[in-house]
């Protein structure tokens, strides 16, 4: 298996042996939760091969992030709906996270990222926020809160790679976890290339770690799994990061390209749903 795959399938393991089951208020979903899982991904692109996953979503999803728009219909409804459940009447949606980087405080923290680590490679205070606590969280009157997940990440250049911590406050494991490291893999190595270094470590924090009933199954299903895949690499260009910011669609064709070549997964789960 390749090392996401192995760290992946012992977390979900984990999940459903350790984990306390018990009721979440605002879903209405039993769930099995373990606080503090991480993954730490030296070798390859952590893209689930355990089954199969769609590619261009999660890719679409992080060139759109870099656009920093709030309106999916400027480019992310071209590839999926997923964040429909999540956009206001206007078409606008106040917590996405590119907004979130590029405007929302006052300040371009992807651009000011980037200037940072070419003045000052060494520097520690590469942080990026997305998590607002002027409206985010803290309420517990909202019944289906649309508010940042990752809602955090570090980046550090320590011997000539770029090593990318993403924290997670909560974490679907069966359908939020492969999506969220394999889109914010991709960011770092689009960094990375930005930046003409080498990629480092992808290290990815859980706060809470869950499973929901209805995913209990599949979970059942994918411990059980074994994949002889070879690790899938990511060859990020130094202009994607530019071509990301226009919303270029053949840059999102390019890089699933790219994957898919690599990409040999085991069957899909059937019936999968998202719980809001």
């Amino acid at each position: 298996m390749t090392e996401f795959d192995f760290q992946y399938q012992q977390a979900v393991k984990k999940v459903m042996e350790e984990g306390v089951e018990e009721l979440s208020e605002r879903t209405g979903h039993q769930t099995k939760s373990l606080p503090g899982i991480t993954f730490e991904i030296e070798k390859g692109f952590p893209l689930l091969t355990l089954r199969k996953i769609p590619i261009r979503i999660f890719v679409a999803e992080q060139v759109w992030f870099i656009t920093g728009s709030r309106r999916p219909q400027d480019f992310l409804k071209k590839f999926t709906k997923i964040w429909d459940d999540f956009t206001n009447i206007d078409g606008v949606i106040s917590t996405a996270y590119g907004y979130r980087w590029r405007h929302h405080f006052g300040r371009d923290q992807l651009d000011l990222l980037l200037k940072l680590l070419t003045k000052e490679p060494s520097s520690r205070h590469g942080v990026v926020i997305t998590w607002d606590p002027a409206s985010d969280g803290l309420n517990p009157d909202r019944k289906k809160p649309n508010i940042p997940c990752p809602f955090c990440f570090t980046v550090n250049l320590i011997g000539g790679k770029l090593h990318f911590h993403n924290i997670v406050r909560s974490n679907d494991m069966i359908l939020g976890c492969p999506h969220d490291a394999a889109g914010f893999a991709l960011l770092q190595r689009i960094l990375a290339a930005k930046l003409g270094v080498k990629v480092g470590k992808y290290t990815h924090s859980i706060s809470n770690a869950h499973i929901y009933d209805i995913h209990y199954q599949a979970a059942k299903d994918l411990v059980t799994r074994k994949n002889k895949h070879q690790q899938i690499e990511l060859k990020a260009e130094s202009d994607w990061f530019e071509r990301a910011e226009k919303g270029e669609e053949k840059l999102v064709l390019e890089i699933v390209e790219q994957l898919e070549s690599q990409y040999h997964p085991l069957e899909p789960i059937a019936g999968l749903k998202i719980v809001l």
